[in-house]
């Protein structure tokens, strides 16, 4: 967690939560209706292919504008969503578990450092693995500024989106895609403060125009 500092003119608040490493049972595949025909099933010595992968930040909350006069003043307005991050995986045939396509994700994208080559050699898990994994809470903090502005909350995910090919080792192959989000933060500043990032001026966007 990166503490929070104050100043005016500035980003005032930031809170970054990283995702670690957890004990626990994987998310299994889907289970499909019995109908008493013979059902595909994925190989599980395939290999991943990954193309088109994607890292970006997500809005998913925020507040309206506070004008606080000099000396500043606690805040009250709530952020309110604008977006719901969620881990998805789909797949055109038979392919491994949603958890083992994102263990192989999270690798490529450098958010799970592990030597493993599935996820159930590595013998753990991680919140990036789990397809059910809820969207984070908004921030309900409320900072105390302390000088003139007209401020606002916001937060965002990083999110990470990828197509992937699965072949077998007899040739069969199963293409797909899979998304999950890594990190929330949190963040404070004022509407005086130029954005520095798309996320930034998303949010001053909404809030801001008009103050």
């Amino acid at each position: 967690m990166v503490g929070r500092v104050c100043g005016a003119g500035l980003v005032v608040g930031v809170l970054v939560a990283g995702l670690g490493a957890c004990t626990g049972g994987e998310s299994g595949a889907g289970q499909g209706r019995k109908t008493g025909k013979p059902v595909a099933t994925a190989c599980a010595d395939g290999t991943f292919a990954w193309s088109h992968l994607t890292a970006r930040d997500r809005l998913t909350g925020v507040s309206a504008p506070e004008r606080l006069g000099k000396g500043g003043g606690r805040l009250q307005n709530p952020m309110r969503r604008v977006y719901t991050p969620s881990a998805s995986v789909r797949a055109d045939g038979p392919a491994p578990s949603p958890a083992e396509i994102l263990f192989s994700l999270g690798k490529k994208a450098g958010e799970i450092d592990s030597d493993a080559r599935t996820l159930a050699e590595a013998g753990e898990t991680w919140p990036f693995t789990d397809v059910r994994q809820p969207a984070p809470e908004l921030d309900t903090d409320r900072i105390t500024p302390r000088a003139a502005g007209a401020y606002f909350q916001y937060a965002g995910v990083k999110e990470v989106a990828a197509d992937f090919r699965y072949r077998c080792p007899d040739g069969r192959t199963v293409s797909g895609h899979a998304r999950n989000w890594t990190v929330d933060f949190a963040v404070l500043t004022d509407c005086a403060v130029r954005p520095d990032s798309p996320v930034a001026r998303e949010a001053a966007r909404r809030s801001c125009e008009p103050v």
